[in-house]
């Protein structure tokens, strides 16, 4: 297998009713009024890369050419990069909504299904999210709560702060208020079933929430735990593993190594220069690399904050998942 040197990705900036016209200082781009922009993807389809050997190439063409250099044994069967990254900007509630686990997307023709996670890069006074339902909430007290517009009074709330890491496994009912900047990792889907949405003319999805969501989950605010290496580990989940690297990132690089396997670098504050026996190049805020499983020599230099995202387990197949369901 011939090495990848690392590459930058190139964002996609995807416009949502929510979103915000003005995403500085976080991006350099302003939407048109009527355009607003909610989500900013760093990995997605769309995306393109931008710099090294694939330069110009759309990701998820590079992904499907180079699927072993970039994804390593455990994921090169996999049809594209296992995680979604995005950037969230709420300026308005976003719906409320669940996603459906794997066996459940792919009884339902998706390849996977959606836990994710959110860390508030920035958190206003009075930020919160939705998370779960309310103690004693039945799958029939909802239906009742959608009919009748009070379904935020069944939902269980959580305060947001700047720094915070929210997980959300599939089956969760959930919801993000204004007031925050989000950078969320997930399972690679843009499937959403939307549970209410507060009289907006969009369309729901009840039956299909109501059949993926689950009256009790592990989601919740997680506790932070030191790593080995001197990094901050703010989830460690079946999905998905995401680092908090601060100060000097010469030890960056060596834990990258000894990982092995594809991995994310997002640069969440000051600058990360990336360097080996290719162009170097360098991350900004709210940057992101791609580190290929095959990756060539490489380091990592500066005094940066960042997120090292590795993704993990890939989902079963669909037999097997159907044949674990019907046992």
């Amino acid at each position: 297998m011939q090495p990848l040197p690392p590459f930058k990705l190139a964002p996609y900036f995807q416009t949502r009713i929510w979103g915000a016209d003005n995403l500085e200082p976080w991006f350099q781009h302003h939407a048109a009024p009527d355009e607003p922009v909610g989500e900013v993807w760093l990995t997605g389809a769309n995306c393109t890369v931008a710099t090294g050997p694939l330069s110009g190439q759309n990701f998820a063409a590079a992904v499907k050419e180079h699927a072993s250099a970039i994804l390593g044994a455990a994921f090169a069967t996999e049809a594209e990069y296992p995680l979604l990254v995005k950037v969230l900007f709420p300026r308005e509630k976003l719906s409320v909504q669940v996603h459906p686990d794997d066996a459940l997307a792919q009884q339902k023709g998706e390849p996977r299904g959606k836990s994710e996670c959110w860390y508030a890069l920035e958190a206003q006074p009075g930020a919160k999210v939705a998370l779960g339902l309310a103690p004693g909430a039945t799958e029939d007290s909802v239906r009742a709560a959608i009919a009748n517009s009070t379904l935020e009074d069944l939902l269980g709330w959580l305060p947001l702060a700047t720094g915070d890491l929210v997980y959300v496994d599939a089956g969760t009912v959930h919801a993000i208020w204004p007031g925050s900047v989000i950078l969320e990792v997930l399972q690679t889907s843009d499937t959403t079933y939307r549970l209410y949405d507060y009289g907006r003319p969009r369309e729901l999805h009840i039956d299909l929430s109501l059949e993926a969501m689950r009256l009790t989950t592990g989601a919740g605010r997680v506790t932070r735990t030191p790593g080995r290496r001197g990094e901050t580990v703010l989830v460690d989940e079946q999905y998905f593993r995401v680092e908090r690297w601060e100060g000097d990132a010469a030890g960056l690089s060596a834990a990258a190594a000894a990982e092995g396997g594809p991995q994310l670098l997002f640069a969440a504050a000051g600058t990360l220069r990336v360097e080996g026996e290719f162009e170097p190049f360098t991350l900004g805020r709210c940057e992101l690399a791609v580190i290929p499983a095959a990756a060539s020599r490489w380091e990592a230099r500066g005094e940066a904050e960042v997120m090292r995202i590795v993704p993990q387990g890939a989902p079963e197949s669909a037999a097997s998942l159907l044949e674990g369901a019907l046992s």
